[in-house]
C-alpha cells in the first residue's frame, strides 16, 4: 500500500510514540534505557547481552526500519500496520527482539 508521505509520518509517529510509552515497562523491569529522540526509538541493554536496537522511520521509502542483533529489519505499511515480511507486526517483532536481546521470552507491547 503506497502512503503520501504525510500518510506515513502520522502513522509511524503514532506507532513510534506508542512503543515508547509501552516500552516503560521494559526499562523498569529489565534495565534498559528507552531513548525517544527526533522521531528515532533505541533501546540499550547491559546484561545479560549489551547490545542496542534502533527504530527508525525511513520517510523516502515509507518503510519502519529497526536494526538489532547485527541485522536490519524494514517494514512495510498494510493498512492497519507496520508489517516485516514474515507477517509479524512492529509490536510482534519489536517485542521479539527485544526478548531476544535481554535472554527472555519475547516482551508484548
Amino acid at each position: 500500500m503506497t502512503l503520501s508521505e504525510t500518510d506515513f509520518r502520522t502513522h509511524s509517529d503514532t506507532a513510534l510514540n506508542r512503543l515508547n510509552r509501552n516500552l516503560g515497562v521494559v526499562a523498569e523491569e529489565h534495565d534498559a534505557e528507552v531513548l525517544f529522540q527526533n522521531g528515532v526509538l533505541t533501546i540499550e541493554t547491559e546484561e545479560p547481552n549489551p547490545g542496542k536496537i534502533v527504530v527508525s522511520p525511513n520517510a523516502p521509502v515509507r518503510q519502519i526500519w529497526i536494526s538489532a542483533l547485527s541485522r536490519s529489519f524494514k517494514l512495510d505499511w498494510a493498512g492497519e500496520a507496520f508489517v516485516f515480511t514474515t507477517g509479524e507486526t512492529l509490536d510482534i517483532l519489536l517485542g521479539r527482539l527485544i526478548g531476544e536481546q535481554l535472554g527472555i521470552d519475547p516482551i508484548t507491547l
